[in-house]
């Protein structure tokens, strides 16, 4: 029987790749996703499609609102930045930051870890491509596993220690879609914009949308999602 791995899926290509490292691991997936009051939640329809796609054991959409919170582009009427140099990036913690997100994010995916009887939780953070967000960094994820291990009932009876992987948290963003066409990953079934538009398009402006672009670029290669109909 294959060991349990509960996988953290957005629908974007970071969180679609992360899953198929997982799986190429010999890991069966449980994935999670939230609806969490984000303006780009057209992900999750990516989300799901992804899930079944690439063979999934499960797919959760818990709902969560942090929107009620507001401060960050992504759950508020703040505007989304569009045409900054993705080499400008790294100055400074974005309006698109989504306080605590992770946290939260990751609490949930160990909850569920602890019913599934599962030790490992996969996540897609990136620390080189994208620095701005504090809770992408290898320092808060090594803390998270630390306090995990303190308040769960393995860490209190013994056995196995949890483990959150990172696969992604060293590679620039053109490695990663090498690694995922490496495995087969379409990713046109994926997402990455901030500020889609109604039909789920890229904006082709936001900082995620330009780091996704010259990832392909950086390869050869054009973008398949906006190819996708």
């Amino acid at each position: 029987m294959k060991p349990r791995a509960v996988v953290l899926l957005s629908g974007g290509l970071d969180s679609t790749t992360t899953l198929a490292l997982a799986h190429e691991a010999g890991f069966a997936s449980y994935c999670l996703s939230f609806r969490y009051g984000q303006r780009h939640a057209h992900e999750l329809a990516c989300a799901e499609q992804v899930a079944r796609t690439l063979g999934a054991t499960r797919h959760v959409v818990a709902t969560i609102d942090l929107a009620a919170f507001g401060g960050s582009a992504l759950t508020s009427d703040i505007a989304v930045p569009k045409g900054r140099d993705p080499d400008d990036h790294s100055g400074g913690i974005p309006v698109t930051y989504v306080p605590a997100r992770n946290t939260v994010f990751l609490s949930h995916a160990l909850a569920w870890a602890e019913v599934l009887g599962s030790n490992d939780i996969f996540i897609g953070v990136n620390a080189l491509d994208y620095s701005g967000y504090p809770d992408c960094r290898p320092e808060f994820i090594a803390a998270f596993q630390t306090m995990a291990r303190l308040a769960t009932r393995v860490g209190v009876e013994g056995g196995h220690d949890l483990s959150i992987h990172t696969p992604l948290i060293a590679l620039s963003k053109a490695d990663i879609i090498r690694e995922g066409r490496r495995l087969g990953v379409d990713y046109a079934m994926t997402t990455s914009c901030y500020d889609p538009g109604p039909d789920g398009s890229p904006c082709g402006g936001c900082d995620a949308c330009q780091l996704r672009a010259r990832g392909f670029a950086e390869l050869g290669l054009d973008d398949p999602a906006l190819a996708a109909p």
